[in-house]
């Protein structure tokens, strides 16, 4: 699975998308808030790791899970 976070703009806001390994999008959900996001799309085994890349990743670069 990867991890992309997208830069959002002013009435945007910034997203996550979840991929699988044919980068299927599986999941894609604002910054903000994602811990029911990640319940809803049953990432609760990737749940740290996704939030550790929305704080700390920069924009646009990919991420394997």
């Amino acid at each position: 699975m990867y991890f992309l976070k997208t830069q959002g703009t002013d009435k945007i806001p910034d997203y996550v998308q979840i991929r699988d390994d044919n980068f299927v999008l599986l999941a894609h959900f604002k910054t903000n808030h994602p811990e029911n996001q990640i319940q809803k799309f049953g990432l609760t085994n990737y749940e740290q790791k996704i939030k550790q890349l929305i704080e700390t990743s920069p924009f646009g670069i990919l991420y394997k899970l």
